[in-house]
């Protein structure tokens, strides 16, 4: 998966909201931002980890603070895992952003409180993971039902490039991304 900050890009295995509401927070978007980003830098801080690899992905554009689909995820690598924390609560970029900082600050009290292993283990629940065996082989690549046989052949080298043993992935891996790629140019 390709994660870009625009257009959003969230993780498979999260659904996204049905019915969204309004946030209770008083924040701008500028300040979610801020927030976000002080959170993160204070839990690196906090566990002693380096923090790498942050995108905020949404739909916001320039000119536009307040997209159709408010949806945001927050990327990063902590302690050599891919984690994604997705808000798409509230009907504003900015709720779900300031969310999303509550959910971070959650993460340091149980770092003041607990262990780091504790805030590892509560972090597996976000970990970007690889679409699970079995998955359909559109959801493997990340492309839709019809995609035609190119756009197909592009998500297939785009992720053999992510996950390929010699880049830092696994052999099965790599056999599940081939797999989805042979399926889909059967249909």
């Amino acid at each position: 998966m390709t994660i870009t900050a625009y257009p959003l890009t969230w993780p498979s295995q999260f659904p996204r909201a049905k019915h969204r509401e309004d946030g209770r927070f008083k924040t701008a978007l500028p300040n979610a931002i801020k927030n976000v980003q002080a959170s993160l830098r204070g839990f690196a801080s906090d566990s002693g980890k380096q923090l790498k690899g942050l995108t905020i992905s949404s739909n916001v554009t320039l000119g536009s603070d307040a997209p159709s689909d408010p949806g945001v995820a927050v990327w990063f690598e902590w302690d050599d895992m891919q984690v994604c924390i997705p808000v798409d609560r509230y009907r504003s970029v900015a709720s779900n952003l300031q969310a999303i900082h509550h959910i971070l600050e959650a993460r340091r009290v149980e770092l003041r409180h607990g262990t780091l292993a504790l805030v590892r283990a509560t972090f597996t629940g976000f970990k970007a993971l690889p679409a699970p065996p079995g998955t359909n082989w559109w959801d493997v690549l990340g492309v839709a039902r019809d995609s035609t046989a190119d756009a197909i052949q592009a998500a297939h080298r785009r992720l053999a490039s992510q996950h390929h043993p010699d880049k830092g992935g696994t052999a099965a891996q790599m056999a599940a991304i081939n797999k989805a790629r042979d399926e889909a140019l059967r249909k």
